[in-house]
């Protein structure tokens, strides 16, 4: 038996060695292929636990799964956004990235193998339901979630719009955990909105970045222009979970000089050195004209506020930290999630890809946020968000912030304070769902009250906000 296991092991060792060659193949076809030796010893193990699988396991399994299987360990063992994606996975990603799809509505991350909340998106059965960041997932209908990929637990939640399905959710303060039934439906995700708040202050929202999230934002702005120049202008990036690094360049374009920085990127290869400024080869990637153009003047020198909080990640993050360094906007609200790295989906063929994390991203001025976030320049806290708020740092084996580690410590210091600040205000007040831009959005009445010179509070009352809840 040992010596056909030992057979089995050889032959497969050197199929594998062929598999990989072909993978790396496959994700450097644009770049000279690298020469790297290839690790033998642990091939021929990985080779014969493949042939003890094959011929002692208790059931008979494919080939296929097995590789794919293993592709997938070896790429979330990396850190919390690398991943495999089958066919089904990067069709629903291609899909997603042009605001339409079918499913829940939510932005999730694998935590301790059940799948947590991040963000649920605006105006889908998710958010409406009352999913908050920090949810844990422990049950998809009677599947316990445990022992589950991310991705099966992605595939689980998608379907076919008008089906039900049953989520049993784990809550932070919930004596035991409750059940919560949601109809799929058809997610179309608006990822820009406006309203003229009072003559010559508008308010824009962009709540993911899509393909044409920059061709919406100058819709929007170009309509709070037509009565006339603005006095200032609210960009709310809050619970925005990023999304396409060029529509973060364009956002951010809109707003910065031609030709200013807009962020850069590191990393091992060459092509993951690069710097994205604001001109339309950075933003448009070749398609179409620019949208940019027919931008008022105005919004290039109006006074700014970008509202963040721990659900603003990414590519929100990485617009917050451009207007931020070169002082076009004031940045309020609350520390950012941390994500602060680059992930490139390289097509494997046959429908299938990697994503990848292959660089950091860096501020103009060269910070990296890495599991650390963009620190708001006025910090007023979010009575309707959780103190203990999900973050990159709080992910199992996530990158480390290779130019600020010192700063861990007082981001730590500074989380403690905000809890003790906050640690009379009930469970329920901290989850209460918020309707943006109104005259309950504490944050933003504290960015108006900025764009108008008045005094900024940094948290309201308690007794306040007791009575508020109670008013609702």
């Amino acid at each position: 038996m040992r010596s056909k296991v030992k057979q089995i092991g050889l032959v497969m060792a050197g199929v594998l060695a062929g598999v990989l060659l072909s993978l790396n193949f496959s994700a450097i076809a644009q770049r000279e292929p690298a020469k790297l030796p290839l690790p033998v010893d642990e091939l021929r193990s990985f080779a014969e636990v493949f042939g003890a699988i094959k011929s002692g396991y208790v059931e008979d399994v494919a080939d296929k799964k097995l590789i794919n299987e293993a592709i997938n360990g070896m790429l979330s063992g990396l850190d919390p956004h690398s991943a495999y994606l089958d066919q089904d996975a990067f069709r629903e990603l291609q899909v997603g990235t042009q605001g339409e799809f079918g499913g829940l509505g939510i932005e999730v991350g694998m935590e301790d193998g059940y799948v947590k909340v991040v963000s649920p998106i605006e105006d889908t059965p998710a958010f409406r339901a009352g999913l908050k960041p920090g949810d844990l997932i422990i049950k998809l209908d009677d599947t316990p979630v445990k022992g589950m990929t991310l991705n099966d637990a992605v595939k689980r939640m998608r379907g076919k719009p008008r089906t039900n399905i049953r989520l049993t959710i784990a809550r932070k303060g919930e004596t035991k955990p409750f059940e919560v039934t949601l109809m799929r439906d058809v997610i179309r995700v608006q990822s820009v909105k406006s309203k003229m708040i009072e003559p010559g202050y508008g308010w824009v929202r962009v709540s993911q970045f899509q393909e044409h999230t920059g061709e919406n934002l100058v819709k929007h702005i170009t309509a709070l222009y037509k009565d006339g120049p603005l006095k200032g202008l609210v960009l709310d990036l809050r619970n925005d979970p990023g999304g396409l690094l060029n529509g973060a360049v364009g956002i951010s374009a809109a707003f910065l000089p031609a030709k200013a920085l807009v962020v850069s990127t590191d990393g091992r290869t060459e092509d993951a050195k690069r710097k994205f400024i604001a001109t339309p080869e950075d933003y448009l990637r070749g398609r179409g004209e620019d949208y940019l153009r027919g931008l008022p003047a105005g919004v290039k020198t109006v006074p700014m506020v970008v509202l963040v909080n721990g659900g603003s990640a990414s590519a929100s993050e990485i617009v917050a930290g451009a207007l931020q360094d070169h002082k076009r906007a004031t940045i309020i609200g609350t520390q950012t999630f941390g994500k602060g790295s680059v992930q490139t989906i390289l097509p494997l063929g046959n429908n299938t890809a990697i994503k990848l994390t292959t660089a950091r991203y860096y501020t103009p001025s060269g910070r990296s946020i890495q599991a650390k976030g963009i620190e708001p320049d006025v910090q007023v806290d979010d009575p309707t968000q959780p103190v203990n708020r999900l973050r990159e740092a709080d992910l199992n084996k996530h990158l480390s912030n290779d130019r600020e580690q010192a700063e861990r410590d007082k981001s730590a210091k500074d989380a403690a304070a905000a809890k003790s600040d906050t640690a009379k205000r009930s469970e329920e007040e901290q989850l209460k769902p918020l309707e943006f831009a109104t005259d309950g959005d504490f944050q933003f009445q504290q960015a108006m009250n900025f764009l108008k010179g008045r005094p900024v509070q940094k948290s309201p009352p308690v007794a306040a906000a007791a009575a508020e809840a109670r008013k609702n």
